[in-house]
């Protein structure tokens, strides 16, 4: 019986301390709150929609801008000399025979700023003529778009081979007196980048040869020696090495990718 009356008295000295009616109040309390908390809402779509217009929320637009800076990679090497520039270099790596020598970032690298330099002239008219009037907010975001086209078109066609283009308009079912200003993108960016294409493998071609001829030399003294045993492409490196540096081959190539832009 003594037991029991100590065990009430210390459950009732528990609960009337400063802890327990604490315990006590947030468990009548929180109930209450999670009843009249409002439902949490959705990610705003749209805002301000009324008469007044309407206009993508801050979240949509950051979402819809990072999908379009997805497409820059594609835009620079399908609408750009991107593409000649960086096959010409991997082929000549291929060529000299060094396996990581220079290095993909270097050629990566080297491509986009001759690139740069190549499209100089048309980036300038696309900022003069598209960018400036757009920022002083005295042409829309559609027209700017538009006046910016023109110059990346005319770059395009002036480096599209007339073969190429016949090729896409006839799969795209285009007819054939539309006349080249008028083609789609969707036509004149694939007939542009064959193009491209063909054109870099013409240089690569050529800057094989001298290469190439410098390893048949070797290969033929090897055998006449009988070193059968040693690599003909690690003795004939360091003559293609000196051969290019000689010939000062990095300001011939240079220069010969970027007059090939040249109309």
């Amino acid at each position: 019986m003594t037991m029991r009356t100590e065990a009430r008295a210390g459950t009732t000295r528990r609960a009337g301390s400063v802890p327990g009616r604490l315990a006590v109040l947030l468990a009548a309390v929180l109930p209450v709150l999670a009843a009249a908390a409002p439902a949490p809402s959705g990610l705003p779509i749209v805002v301000g929609q009324g008469s007044g217009g309407s206009s993508y929320s801050v979240p949509v637009q950051t979402l819809l801008i990072l999908t379009t800076l997805s497409f820059l990679p594609a835009m620079l090497m399908m609408m750009t000399g991107f593409t000649r520039i960086v096959i010409v270099l991997s082929l000549l790596r291929q060529a000299l025979g060094t396996q990581s020598s220079p290095p993909n970032q270097v050629i990566v690298g080297l491509s986009m700023f001759l690139t740069l330099f190549v499209m100089g002239p048309t980036l300038d008219r696309v900022y003069a003529e598209a960018y400036k009037p757009y920022a002083a907010t005295e042409i829309t975001f559609e027209e700017a778009a538009a006046r910016a086209e023109v110059p990346v078109r005319q770059f395009m066609l002036k480096q599209t081979r007339q073969s190429d283009m016949a090729l896409f308009m006839r799969l795209g079912r285009i007819d054939a007196a539309v006349k080249a200003e008028q083609v789609p993108l969707r036509v004149l960016v694939p007939a542009f980048v064959t193009s491209e294409l063909k054109s870099a493998f013409q240089i690569g071609f050529l800057i094989f040869i001298p290469f190439l001829v410098i390893d048949m030399v070797v290969a033929s003294v090897l055998m006449s020696l009988g070193m059968m045993m040693l690599s003909p492409v690690l003795v004939a490196l360091p003559f293609k090495l000196m051969l290019f540096v000689l010939a000062d081959g990095w300001n011939l190539l240079l220069g010969s990718l970027a007059a090939s832009f040249a109309t």
